[in-house]
């Protein structure tokens, strides 16, 4: 009998660390709820509270204040995918079309099907009156997503697959058609919805018609 008591006590502090641990994970997800319900100006700290079964308190401690959870929101979603995006290009050992289409393939997966989308109609939406939100996820999202695009590019074009013409010089056009793909599925779903895996596959196929030797 002592012996499983002893065992209890031990337990509970490790149990109450790991509740510790997945709370900044479940506040961002109230946060992303809240973004998703009311926008950015419309959401309160104190409703994510709610949401997270959390006191106000509790978010001060791992996040400053609306714009940090904002950012942790976007890490969460949008860096942390094309940090792994990252890697993949790094080691991918295949031909640069394969890599192209897996890029994608994850892109639209993570992002542009994913509650993701919201972050963008949020910087669409607010960012004129927020400049900092959309200047940060440029500095932080965009350029690092376009980055990884001319790196593919590049690599394509080393290996002799891809052709150095306009579509390889504007990876902007490479990745405009997801970002379409995100705006629709935000407005004209409901009336018009957008088949995500035929889109997919004709903007691969459009972008390596523009790319390939």
């Amino acid at each position: 009998m002592a012996k499983a008591e002893t065992a209890s006590r031990e337990a509970a502090p490790k149990k109450r660390q790991r509740r510790k641990d997945a709370r900044p994970a479940e506040i961002i997800e109230a946060g992303l709820a809240e973004f998703a319900d009311k926008g950015f100006a419309g959401a309160r700290l104190a409703d994510v509270a709610t949401r997270a079964g959390v006191v106000k308190g509790t978010i001060y401690r791992y996040f400053e204040n609306k714009e940090a959870l904002f950012q942790a929101a976007v890490t969460s979603r949008i860096i942390s995918t094309l940090d792994n995006v990252e890697e993949l290009v790094e080691s991918y050992p295949g031909p640069t079309d394969e890599l192209l289409k897996l890029v994608l393939k994850i892109i639209y997966e993570k992002i542009v099907a994913s509650d993701a989308r919201v972050l963008l109609r949020i910087i669409i939406a607010e960012g004129a009156r927020f400049p900092d939100i959309p200047a940060n996820y440029y500095r932080d999202s965009i350029s690092k997503g376009m980055a990884l695009i001319e790196r593919i590019v590049q690599r394509g074009i080393e290996r002799g697959e891809f052709q150095d013409g306009p579509m390889s010089k504007t990876p902007t056009i490479i990745m405009g058609p997801a970002i379409f793909a995100a705006v629709w599925k935000m407005t004209f779903d409901p009336v018009a919805p957008l088949d995500l895996e035929t889109f997919m596959e004709a903007h691969v196929d459009m972008a390596l018609n523009g790319l390939l030797r």
